[in-house]
């Protein structure tokens, strides 16, 4: 589904940080380790916060919402499927929280170059910069297990 219109874009935004908090709910309670653990935490508390910029953003800028129309950007490019199993590995748990990092990066990314708004680009531009530091952050933790290949 095409994302062309703001509130769409805006919509689409608080649905995939939503389902981000909950991966990160989820992975919280299995992580071993108490270092991924508690950056797990972290993030979820994160995305608490960035759902409600995105809730807020959306509300402020309702009036500039049908000004102009948006091309480019496409639900399905964004959208994963998890399969969080009741045993998992702390280094499988790592690689979802790489892919959501990932996806989210991915998304704020290409629409902060779409959205007609600049006010909305630079809050989409912030969220890439902590994405990049939440990769970071999760490829330093070093809790690859031997013989699995990175995603």
């Amino acid at each position: 589904m095409a994302l062309s219109t703001f509130g769409a874009i805006m919509g689409f935004a608080a649905e995939m940080v939503g389902q981000t908090k909950g991966a990160y709910e989820t992975l919280v309670g299995k992580a071993k380790n108490p270092t991924l653990r508690e950056t797990f935490q972290a993030f979820l508390r994160e995305e608490d916060k960035t759902y409600s910029l995105m809730e807020k953003t959306r509300r402020e800028n309702v009036t500039e919402m049908i000004l102009e129309p948006i091309t480019g950007l496409h639900q399905e490019n964004y959208e994963i499927t998890l399969k969080v199993q009741d045993q998992m590995e702390d280094s499988d748990l790592l690689k979802i929280g790489l892919v959501l990092e990932k996806r989210e990066k991915l998304f704020f990314q290409d629409a902060s170059s779409k959205v007609p708004l600049s006010e909305v680009a630079r809050i989409f531009k912030k969220i890439v910069q902590k994405k990049e530091e939440n990769l970071t952050k999760l490829q330093s933790l070093g809790l690859t297990s031997p013989g699995k290949k990175d995603t």
